[in-house]
């Protein structure tokens, strides 16, 4: 076989003969196809679109007119061409079904000299396979007005192609920042350019609720609209508000009408009715449905409240009417239930939460939502359909028929597979697009983390701890827009792409058929579709980024550089100076003889800097060793992995830059053995502390000495005396010194704030700990 760049640059020879001396668009010159299909063949010649071609549907199959519509008028929108067919029509363009039948969502899609054909079982493939045709014209053919001066060629080939995965999705929260119907129906075309079917919708939250329920009007009159929207970031104190009311919401008219319009793009739609937490726009309306006498209002800042719904009566009377009116709008098998973030205290202070887990025999809250899951799935499945919720429904055990959503990692996917349910994959380490891309200080205002498109294409849904029978429930992964600091529909897009393009690969092509560097080139292509859809994309970053690794032959510390995008050129300096383009351009990993400043510098071919690093690299006696680790690090933040607390890399100003490691729930306790001994008297820890992001300083550290035997003595100590609720985003260096001490090996205990402390709006929930190097000196 041939290696990918090799295959490529075969693709571009080809290719080059169909392009027009006249065609003004380079970016036609590969096959741009956006997921990579899973077979490609390619073929003499070309074929030319003209005001001669016809469009034929010889398939048969039943709704596809507004999809055949909807194709033609794109190209005349762009070139001007009818495409009817006349009886001495030649050059054409011809939908069929297939002599044997094709797999689900399948479609083979033949360009020769005379014409274009494309088979499919089904009105799904056919779809897809005119997505794919629309790839392979230059990217004005996506445009609305008329093009002139373009060669509209395309190069002969045959494509086979296939989903890897049944559920390919992407998820809007409309709660927090309301996108209005056309919007809504703008999201969904450019899902399914990129061959999505399925959309989460989100809508219901604390902050709003958007869907039209006829028998309980308040929940759109009051629990629609909150009073005024938190300005910056939650992090930012004290709190500032815009004063300004906002909301709204869809009827069911036009829930109606999203949903019709989705089909027609062949994607189904999966509403979310939160329940039984992030329900405090509900509770604003009808209060009886919550577990105290207060008046509640809906939401006008971000974050987890202690507001539930609470399992009376009245409140499983209230979901299953609301139910009842939902279920109707959505033709799909699905109702997403939410079950995420349930804060437990008002069921621990509930006298009758108290009284139904006695008489369930109910051991705690956490079962007490398990029952309240499964009496609502009871319900559901009543109604012919099936439950999704969040991995949170795994906790008290899950429900008999549930599809979980693992957000928090892959662990809770794991779990769900093992027990033989159907899982999708969405960890927030990979599928955040509420998630910075890039440097935060690049960026508009986020909620934080840092999701880098590299990051997300890299993403592999179905998880190594599965046998292949386990791994048959992974049905596929999704990309979550959550719109706390998303105000407009612009900016939901630009989060959201180019990341959903990564995402839409990982989901359709097998894992062979991705390559990071072809991808790049195909999203220069993309990029221009993009612009003639005048929708702003975030920026295609060639970030800089630096991790070490041990030599294992010599035990030498290596610095290992790399960019993001292929081909740009890195140089460096390692004695504080700035990096130029006459700096040492870097070719291979280097040593690290002592402390050093390093700055790398990523150039364009026109020799323009387009981004820099500066980073400081500490050689120290603990340098390259793997810290043996009591309690793991969580896969959400695992910086550079199981060398991270001993690379001589430390944190910058951001908890999610890739250097900082976190630990959720648990110390930190590592134990750090020396190749030899070694005469040791300081150790210095960095720890971040940002409360509203639930990180928190440990409350203790310790350092312990390894003497050999199984010798252990406590070389220092240190209290931390900042407290848990000062608030803001900062880093802190502890250090303890002691007493010359020949060691073999050190263990180091940073006792954590396991839990969220009463006062936070997280209590109860696992806090995090976030370390970025142990420097041994």
């Amino acid at each position: 076989m041939k290696s990918p760049h090799a295959y490529y640059l075969l693709l571009f020879a080809l290719l080059t003969g169909c392009i027009s001396k006249t065609d003004p668009s380079a970016q036609n010159k590969t096959i741009n196809i956006v997921p990579v299909p899973q077979e490609m063949e390619m073929l003499q010649g070309c074929f030319t679109l003209s005001n001669k071609t016809a469009f034929i549907d010889e398939s048969n199959f039943d709704e596809m007119l507004p999809i055949t519509e909807d194709f033609k008028n794109q190209i005349t929108l762009s070139t001007g061409f009818t495409l009817e067919k006349t009886s001495d029509s030649k050059n054409t363009i011809t939908l069929k079904a297939p002599k044997n039948e094709l797999p689900p969502e399948a479609y083979i899609l033949t360009v020769i000299p005379e014409n274009i054909v494309i088979e499919a079982s089904g009105r799904a493939g056919l779809f897809y396979g005119l997505q794919s045709l629309k790839q392979l014209f230059p990217a004005e053919i996506f445009s609305s007005e008329l093009v002139s001066d373009i060669a509209w060629e395309i190069p002969a080939l045959k494509i086979k192609d296939f989903p890897r995965f049944s559920y390919r999705g992407l998820h809007l929260d409309v709660g927090r920042h309301f996108t209005p119907a056309d919007s809504v129906k703008k999201f969904i075309d450019l899902m399914a350019q990129y061959k999505y079917n399925t959309f989460h919708w989100h809508l219901t939250e604390d902050q709003g609720w958007r869907i039209e329920i006829k028998k309980y009007p308040k929940l759109t009159e009051i629990g629609a609209w909150r009073n005024e929207t938190l300005i910056g970031h939650y992090s930012d104190k004290p709190h500032q508000f815009d004063g300004k009311k906002y909301g709204g919401f869809y009827t069911q008219e036009e829930v109606k009408e999203i949903v019709a319009y989705a089909h027609k793009k062949c994607i189904t739609i999966i509403p979310e009715i939160e329940m039984p937490g992030h329900s405090l726009a509900a509770l604003a309306a009808y209060p009886e449905l919550g577990c105290t006498d207060e008046q509640y209002e809906v939401a006008t800042k971000w974050g987890v409240f202690n507001e539930v719904y609470c399992p009376n009566e009245k409140t499983f009377q209230f979901l299953q009417d609301v139910l009842d009116e939902v279920i109707p709008l959505f033709p799909g098998k699905y109702i997403h239930i939410g079950g995420d973030e349930c804060p437990k205290k008002q069921w621990k202070e509930s006298a009758l939460c108290q009284n139904i887990m006695k008489k369930e025999g109910l051991k705690d809250e956490h079962e007490l939502q398990s029952w309240f899951i499964r009496r609502i799935e009871k319900y559901i499945n009543g109604k012919s359909k099936q439950i999704i919720g969040w991995d949170e429904i795994l906790e008290g055990g899950l429900a008999p028929g549930a599809t979980v959503m693992s957000w928090r990692g892959m662990d809770g996917g794991i779990a769900a597979a093992k027990q033989g349910h159907d899982v999708i994959m969405t960890p927030t380490s990979h599928c955040y697009f509420d998630y910075y891309q890039t440097e935060p200080n690049k960026e508009p205002l986020a909620i934080g983390g840092l999701t880098n498109l590299k990051k997300v294409y890299e993403f592999e849904p179905v998880p190594k701890e599965l046998n292949q029978e386990q791994a048959k429930y992974i049905i596929g992964a999704q990309g979550n827009l959550w719109t706390e600091y998303m105000p407009t529909f612009a900016q939901v897009l630009y989060m959201a792409y180019p990341r959903a393009l990564a995402l839409a690969e990982v989901n359709w092509s097998q894992p062979n058929r991705k390559d990071w560097i072809s991808f790049n080139k195909r999203l220069l292509y993309q990029k221009q579709v993009f612009k003639q859809e005048n929708i702003a994309i975030g920026r295609l970053d060639s970030k800089i980024s630096i991790h070490t690794i041990s030599d294992k032959n010599t035990g030498d510390l290596l610095a290992v550089l790399d960019c993001d995008i292929p081909g740009i050129e890195v140089r460096y300096t390692t004695h504080g100076d700035k990096a130029a383009n006459n700096s040492p351009l870097y070719h291979h990993p280097f040593i690290i003889q002592h402390d050093i400043i390093l700055n790398a510098g990523a150039f364009s071919p026109e020799g323009d800097q387009i981004n820099r690093l500066k980073k400081n690299i500490f050689l120290h006696e603990a340098c390259g060793i793997t810290a043996e680790l009591t309690f793991p690090y969580s896969d959400k933040y695992p910086a550079n992995g199981a060398i991270s607390l001993c690379d001589g890399l430390k944190g910058g100003d951001d908890y999610a830059d890739g250097y900082w490691q976190g630990f959720n729930g648990v110390d930190l306790e590592a134990r750090i053995e020396f190749p030899v001994k070694k005469e040791i008297s300081k150790v210095e820890i960095g720890f971040f502390q940002k409360e509203a992001s639930w990180i928190f300083l440990p409350q203790k550290i310790e350092i312990w000495g390894e003497f050999g035997l199984g010798r252990t003595q406590k070389l220092a100590e240190l209290i931390n005396e900042i407290p848990n609720n000062q608030s803001g985003s900062f880093k802190k260096d502890f250090i303890l010194n002691f007493d010359p001490t020949e060691v073999k090996g050190i263990i180091v205990k940073a006792i954590a704030q396991k839990k969220c402390p009463d006062w936070h709006p997280g209590a109860g929930f696992d806090a995090w700990l976030f370390c970025d190097e142990i420097i041994v000196r």
